[in-house]
């Protein structure tokens, strides 16, 4: 059995914090770290591990341990959307292993995060307990600072914990997915106004792409303007597909494509009839393929 687990934690910009999250996770036996990644504009960590049930589960929460002991979001800023100092904890079946399993995973570890610190958890994708909780961006609505009202709402309990998000740490969204693609194309502009029209316009919730999505967001450290995406289905829209969509919506403003970036790792299939050169990807093939980190 061979479960994906990548968390997704509010901290980008200390590396000691980081490195900190990265050795809780290393420290749990049958558990390998494939990957870890962090930005500082968008304050935010992606870490990658693979295991066993038992072996995810108990890394899922060291990591959440760690996390909440070091991360406090009333003074957390960043271009990222997010509700929790874990904001997202995915469970993915990789090997002999159904999405159902995963979704007792999700749930287990979702208990047991309300249950040992306090958090509110919330389940989405195929461990969500009601369609409006399905979509990760529907569960976040708001961000942090509206969370408390969100949760006063008629429906809008969480599925595990307190009603009242944690102080400091918020609340967490855990659930159960495929793999996804998260994907980044970086514009040779400053232009915030493009770089949110054009996700506007690929988006699949705005007519766009099927199993896009996008948000449009400032590089300050860089100077530039990002188009963020998570590719939900990389078999129905593939990363040559979204890339040339951008490039061709970039090219109406008159705004040119400097680079791509993959955020964790990627399975290879989705660079079937591309190229990393073509989709002018920065870093190397080898760091983001899921089966050859794994190999």
């Amino acid at each position: 059995m061979m479960i994906e687990c990548v968390p997704n934690v509010s901290e980008g910009r200390r590396p000691g914090a980081i490195a900190a999250m990265a050795d809780a996770i290393t420290r749990v036996g049958g558990v390998r770290l494939l990957d870890h990644s962090s930005d500082g504009s968008h304050n935010r960590s992606v870490f990658t591990f693979v295991g066993n049930a038992a072996s995810v589960v108990e890394a899922a929460l060291a990591l959440v341990e760690l996390a909440v002991a070091s991360i406090d979001l009333r003074t957390h800023r960043g271009e990222h959307p997010r509700i929790g100092a874990v904001d997202v904890i995915p469970f993915v079946p990789l090997r002999d292993v159904t999405m159902a399993a995963c979704v007792d995973v999700a749930r287990e570890v979702g208990a047991a995060i309300a249950r040992r610190f306090a958090i509110p958890v919330y389940l989405y994708e195929a461990a969500a307990t009601a369609p409006a909780r399905v979509r990760l961006e529907d569960v976040r609505r708001g961000g942090f600072e509206k969370l408390a009202a969100r949760m006063a709402t008629p429906g809008w309990a969480p599925d595990f914990g307190p009603s009242t998000p944690h102080p400091t740490a918020g609340a967490t969204a855990v659930g159960a997915r495929m793999p996804l693609v998260a994907y980044n194309i970086n514009l040779a502009s400053n232009r915030l106004d493009v770089a949110k029209a054009i996700a506007a316009a690929i988006r699949a919730s705005s007519g766009g792409l099927p199993a896009v999505k996008a948000i449009g967001v400032a590089l300050a450290d860089r100077g530039i303007v990002q188009v963020s995406m998570n590719l939900t289905n990389y078999h129905e829209t593939s990363l040559a597909r979204v890339f040339d969509a951008v490039r061709q919506r970039a090219g109406e403003h008159h705004v040119a494509i400097l680079e791509s970036e993959i955020i964790g790792l990627v399975p290879e299939d989705a660079l079937v009839g591309t190229s990393w050169e073509d989709l002018r990807l920065s870093g190397a093939a080898a760091d983001h393929i899921l089966e050859r980190r794994l190999r």
